[in-house]
């Protein structure tokens, strides 16, 4: 399975993106030909200085001098670590942006290089392609990134995507543009020793949900075929290994597990599109981590989608009872018994691993973040999410069904989901 997923990489990204146990020395051989004056965005985490320095030696081997070094950002990248290290990247003269740590380090990184050169604030850049339009407009180019991964989840390092979150709303938005896919990318899997039980956790089903939701969205499409062979790889090694990783974090043949199966989350989320989990867990910033949003309303939206994702459901059916994780042959079902089957198999895993199942159980939740919810769905800056669901909604059918969902997910009671 590691070697379909290493084939399915290289497919991916080719020459420009270095992975694998021991490879940060390999900073400097990305960096060449980017840029000479590199700017630096790191994460500051316990520990963090040691592989800086390797990155740093690495850099300056290859004839790039670091000019400055900026602190990254909090999980979820708020917009306050935004605006800091965008006005510490204006004092700098840099042709080359390094961000070394995890998706919220890496995703300010991305909207700080698309501010430092275009201005403005970021809202004007939400929603899908705002920054490829304003660069045609006005001529200009974004400093090209090297990106270097510190932890296995969103795969900030690969993509196109830069979430940014308002703190005080409780509120996620997203840029959405190939114009911030970083140049060259580079993830030594060894970081990721460092990673508590409850990170790795939370990152392993954050990748997972990329694969997830990106095979439901294409689920009767053309594209279903490309989609297929990496999602259901990424899928298999994430549940595979996610507890085993979870239990032992030292166990470095579950850290490459995660490492490929989150990657290929992003190689996932390049094809296609996340969907309902992810845009419900854009507005839980303030009661739980992004992974565990994601985990949590994904089995609801999988009862909510399955008579219109019955091929991807026979998949990853397959994968969760050859992990143990449901007992029925999910064959044998169809539609909304399917989409049951698979719920309950997700349902165990996120139990194995600690993790909430139903929106009750997170402490500070409120039927104001169903309001949220369903506000931020009818957002025009969030569509993106909308229209990459199996089942299409309308604005006006948001309140109906997804409050449903919803619904579903506060008290556990797949009876209240209701089907178009």
């Amino acid at each position: 399975m590691e070697n379909l997923a290493d084939r399915l990489l290289k497919q991916f990204k080719g020459d420009t993106y270095v992975y694998g146990s021991g490879v940060l020395e390999h900073a400097g051989r990305l960096a060449a030909g980017l840029g000479t004056r590199a700017a630096l965005v790191r994460s500051t985490y316990p520990g963090s200085d040691s592989p800086v320095a390797v990155i740093k030696a690495s850099l300056h081997a290859a004839g790039v001098t670091v000019v400055g070094q900026v602190a990254g950002a909090q999980p979820n990248a708020p917009r306050e670590d935004l605006a800091r290290i965008v006005a510490a990247l204006n004092t700098l003269d840099y042709d080359l942006l390094v961000a070394f740590g995890g998706g919220s380090t890496i995703d300010a990184a991305k909207a700080a290089g698309v501010l430092h050169t275009l201005g403005g604030e970021v809202d004007r850049y939400f929603g899908v392609g705002q920054v490829t339009r304003t660069l045609q407009q006005t001529g200009q180019r974004l400093i090209p990134m090297l990106a270097i991964q510190a932890a296995a989840s969103s795969a900030a390092h690969l993509t196109k995507y830069a979430n940014i979150t308002d703190i005080h709303s409780g509120q996620k938005k997203l840029i959405v543009d190939e114009a911030i896919v970083p140049a060259r990318a580079l993830f030594d899997y060894d970081l990721t020793l460092s990673m508590s039980p409850a990170f790795t956790a939370d990152g392993a089903m954050d990748g997972l949900s990329h694969c997830l939701e990106v095979l439901y969205g294409v689920c009767g499409r053309d594209l279903y075929g490309r989609v297929e062979p990496v999602a259901r790889t990424g899928i298999r090694l994430i549940v595979e290994y996610v507890e085993r990783a979870v239990l032992n974090p030292t166990d470095r043949a579950a850290r490459t597990a995660l490492g490929l199966g989150t990657d290929l989350g992003g190689y996932a989320i390049m094809l296609g599109g996340t969907n309902g989990g992810h845009l419900t867990s854009f507005s839980l910033v303030d009661v739980t981590t992004h992974g565990r949003a994601c985990a949590l309303m994904n089995p609801y939206y999988t009862v909510f989608f399955a008579p219109a994702i019955e091929p991807a459901l026979r998949l990853v059916g397959e994968i969760y009872r050859s992990a143990g994780l449901i007992t029925v042959d999910t064959n044998t079902l169809s539609g909304r018994a399917l989409g049951e089957a698979v719920a309950g198999g997700m349902f165990a895993l996120s139990r194995r691993i600690g993790f909430p199942t139903t929106l009750a159980e997170l402490p500070a939740f409120t039927d104001a973040h169903i309001d949220r919810a369903l506000a931020a769905a009818k957002d025009p800056q969030l569509r993106s999410k909308l229209e990459n669901m199996p089942i299409p909604l309308t604005v006006e059918m948001i309140d109906e069904y997804m409050g449903a969902v919803l619904r579903a997910a506060q008290t556990g009671n797949l009876n209240l989901i209701k089907t178009v």
